[in-house]
């Protein structure tokens, strides 16, 4: 059995500019088909608008209410709103109060498969 404590998980930036802590992932876990991190940002900042040509995404937010830009729709979202995030969907998230949220990536998370337009 595997079990980690998030308050034991070092903090990273992302490519896109987000504070993460992985929960479960290929470098803390035998992970091999999904990643569960916890994400913040603080208010007015924003990820860099990007997308994953392999992974499938979901935020779950926690905390903090935020604009989230999927595709160019634009929408806002506070605690308990998971939003779906397919396959090469172009998503940016910005914080428009202290945001915490749940980042899950099937498969799991991946610097590489980050991009940029």
């Amino acid at each position: 059995m595997i079990v980690q404590q998030l308050e034991n998980q070092k903090p990273f930036i992302t490519k896109d500019g987000s504070v993460i802590r992985s929960i479960l992932d290929r470098t803390n876990a035998p992970v091999a088909m999904q990643s569960l991190a916890e994400a913040s940002l603080k208010p007015g900042q924003s990820t860099q608008r990007h997308y994953h040509k392999v992974s499938e995404e979901f935020y779950f937010l926690l905390e903090g209410t935020a604009l989230m830009d999927l595709d160019g729709t634009t929408r806002k979202v506070g605690p308990g709103d998971a939003i779906l995030i397919p396959v090469g969907a172009r998503h940016q998230i910005t914080a428009e109060t202290n945001l915490r949220l749940l980042c899950c990536c099937a498969p799991p998370y991946d610097h590489a498969d980050t991009y940029f337009d």
